[in-house]
């Protein structure tokens, strides 16, 4: 199990650590939401907790807990421009079904 790291992404990290004074890394994971089911979620992670998995990319760390690797499992993260004014971090993931209209909120391939 695995998440890969751009440097667009890792720099963000890197740069909201420092602002921030404080942190191991960015934590990642999923929640259930929607008109799709579930959205990503992100947070700084001051420490690694039992059952996290932790990922290093670029000198920045990802922290995930172990119910949301199945979900993010081969995924890539990226920090992107979106609309010419919006930065976001985005997920290329592979486990993705569907997705809303609005972009909020995916759908997952079910597993057998």
């Amino acid at each position: 199990m695995a998440i890969a790291v751009t440097e667009n992404a890792a720099k963000q990290i890197r740069n909201q650590l420092a602002r921030r004074g404080r942190g191991v890394g960015l934590r990642v994971g999923v929640k259930k939401v929607g008109c799709s089911g579930f959205a990503y979620t992100f947070d700084f992670a001051d420490q690694v907790e039992a059952g996290d998995r932790l990922f290093e990319a670029h000198d920045a760390k990802i922290v995930v807990n172990a119910e949301a690797m199945p979900f993010l499992d081969g995924s890539r993260l990226d920090f992107v421009m979106e609309d010419g004014f919006r930065q976001a971090f985005k997920f290329d993931n592979p486990n993705v079904e569907s997705s809303c209209g609005c972009g909020e909120s995916f759908n997952v391939k079910p597993t057998h």
